[in-house]
């Protein structure tokens, strides 16, 4: 059995996607998953599992479709690479809120030209592997790249602050 992490996108965010996280567990429970856990209530997923990380996103996915009407894009990684992936965090901040790590549903091809367009001056986005780290010192919420992300990036994706992926390490063990 392997440790994974599931990242969902958009879900309870500005009244949209609703979703109880204990819906989530029996969910995961159903499809079979051990040791469910929910983190936050903004569709971050604990579990264990045999089955490739590929696989895990296609069936909470699909069950999600069938089950709550939910068309979302679901990231599974293992534990472990999600643990890599917050040790390769190349910034440092003061306020981890503002960093946040993007994690895509394919490969990610950087749209220079929006990036460019859109990124403030105090602003870092760097890319390492297959996660996209961005440092926004004057707030993520002020950010007109952080709008932009999924077109700068290439690939649809869901992030998360400093602060929460640090919370689902740790809990992740």
């Amino acid at each position: 059995m392997t440790d994974h992490v599931a990242l969902l996108r958009g879900i309870n965010v500005g009244g949209a996607n609703n979703l109880k996280m204990a819906d989530l567990r029996g969910l995961a429970e159903r499809l079979g998953w051990s040791d469910v856990r929910t983190v936050l209530a903004s569709g971050n997923l604990l579990f264990r599992s045999e089955s490739s990380a590929g696989i895990l996103a296609e069936q909470l996915t699909d069950a999600l479709e069938s089950e709550f009407g939910l068309n979302l894009s679901v990231i599974v990684l293992t534990s472990a690479r999600f643990a890599e992936a917050l040790a390769a965090c190349p910034f440092e901040p003061a306020d981890d809120r503002q960093v946040h790590l993007f994690f895509p549903e394919g490969e990610i091809w950087p749209d220079q030209e929006i990036i460019g367009k859109f990124r403030s001056q105090t602003e870092e986005l760097t890319i390492i592997a297959d996660i996209a780290y961005f440092h926004t010192p004057d707030g993520f919420g002020r950010s007109k790249l952080a709008a932009k992300m999924e077109k700068a990036l290439g690939s649809r994706a869901t992030g998360r602050n400093l602060r929460t992926c640090r919370k689902i390490a740790d809990l992740s063990g």
